[in-house]
Formats: C-alpha cells, sequence, structure tokens
C-alpha cells in the first residue's frame, strides 16, 4: 500500500506536526508465549470378547459442535506469560535488526504473527472480518468493524494500525495519522506504523519529517525496500532544493 498516491483532503500540515510529536518514545512490548505442549493419553486396555462391556449398546455418539458457533475467548494471559512474551519479541527484534543474512525473514514473520492476535476469539473476528472488507475495498465497512475493535480493545495496537490503513485509503488523512499515533504509544517499534506515517508526511508535503519517520522504521527493520526507496528518493529532492 505504500506505493500507492491518493488524493490528498483539506488537511493542515500543524496538525500532522502535532499529531507526530514524542511518537517515537522507546518503549517495551508484549510477546508471543512460549508453546505449550500437549499429553496424549493412554489408551485403556481393550476389553475380553466375552466381558459384559461387549454384551451392552455402544454408547451415543456425542453431539456435534455448531460449525457457525463463534470460538470461546481464550484465558487471560498470566504475568509470567507477558513476560517471557516481552522477552522473545525482543529476541526477534534483535533479528529483525540484522543487516545480513535470512534470519530477519522469519523474525518478521513471527513479529506480524504475533500482532496479529489479540488474545481474543471475538476480538480477533473483528479484525478479520475488517480486514476482509478492507481486502475487498469496502473501506467503509472495514472502518465500521475496526472502530468497534478498537473501541473493545484499545490495548491492541494492530487494530488502531488497520483502521490507519483503511482510513489513509479512504482518503482521510487526519484520522489516520490520529490512529498511527495511537499504534506507536503502544507500540513504538511498529515498522509498518512508522512507515506508513512517513508515506502519509511526504503526501502532504513535509518531506523532511517524513524522512526523519522513514529513518527510524530502517532502524528498526532495515530491510523494507519501501522505506528504503523512500529515504533514497527524500535525499534527492531535498538536495536538489538545498543547493
Amino acid at each position: 500500500m505504500g506505493n500507492m498516491r491518493w488524493p490528498v483532503p483539506d488537511f493542515h500540515h500543524a496538525v500532522a506536526a502535532g499529531l507526530f510529536l514524542g511518537l517515537l518514545v522507546p518503549g517495551a512490548a508484549p510477546a508471543w508465549p512460549d508453546a505449550a505442549f500437549w499429553a496424549i493419553p493412554v489408551q485403556d486396555a481393550l476389553p475380553q470378547e466375552n466381558s459384559p462391556e461387549n454384551e451392552s449398546d455402544p454408547p451415543a455418539a456425542e453431539p456435534l459442535a455448531d460449525p457457525l458457533a463463534e470460538p470461546a475467548a481464550p484465558a487471560e494471559p498470566t504475568v509470567a506469560a507477558l513476560a517471557r512474551d516481552r522477552e522473545d519479541l525482543d529476541l526477534l527484534f534483535a533479528e529483525l535488526a540484522q543487516p545480513e543474512g535470512e534470519a530477519w525473514a522469519r523474525a518478521e514473520t513471527d513479529i506480524l504473527r504475533i500482532w496479529s492476535r489479540s488474545g481474543s476469539a471475538a476480538m480477533d473476528l473483528l479484525y478479520k472480518r475488517g480486514e476482509a472488507a478492507l481486502d475487498a475495498g469496502d473501506t467503509a465497512t472495514a472502518i465500521g468493524h475496526l472502530t468497534a475493535l478498537t473501541d473493545h480493545a484499545p490495548d491492541f495496537a494492530t487494530g488502531w494500525y488497520l483502521r490507519s490503513v483503511a482510513f489513509y485509503l479512504d482518503g482521510d488523512y487526519g484520522p489516520a495519522i490520529a490512529d498511527i499515533e495511537q499504534v506507536l504509544r503502544l507500540e513504538p517499534r511498529h515498522f509498518g506504523a512508522l512507515t506508513q506515517l512517513g508515506t502519509m508526511l511526504e503526501e502532504l508535503g513535509d518531506r523532511r519529517r517524513a524522512l526523519e519517520v522513514f529513518r527510524a522504521s530502517l532502524k528498526i527493520h532495515p530491510h523494507q525496500q519501501d522505506a528504503q526507496d523512500a529515504v533514497t528518493r527524500i535525499e534527492q529532492e531535498l538536495q536538489g532544493t538545498d543547493a
């Protein structure tokens, strides 16, 4: 989406500058808990052919679960699990920042997977509905689902991020930048939000601040081609202006 250019609405540059202040404050973030191990129950010994168990009628089959029923919400993570999550995510970001090798690609995939899970099945369903509407080009429906998501899960950074994308695609840069602010307050290392913010600032004509944001995003995730291209482009444009 970073390569797409949409009509810029009437939006005062001072608003963008004000929303940007304080976005790059570092902070910790939750990570994904360790994988669970499932015990395999030991099967009881089979009954003898002439045992009374074989003479009785077989038990009635249990009713099938309703496939349309929504999944139950998972239990809230414990404090210890959240601490392990933060440690795991810190390791993934360390791998992501490595300039050489291929480990960064796996780290990126793991980080995005962690960010896409709210910890609530109901909230995850709202997220998926918003994402599906956005993929279908229905930004109004996407914004509706994602507004419900941010209302009920205000600490879920990815909900704010996806709604900012919907506002951006709808040409509504004010709410899009405000949502990016919320994302970066919850997860200052959200490189996708930083890159999107840089794109919007550039389109609003604030190239110097856009360059600053793109560089901050690349410091976290140096392998983003869109951000790399933007830095090269803006640096060349500013050199021509300063000459």
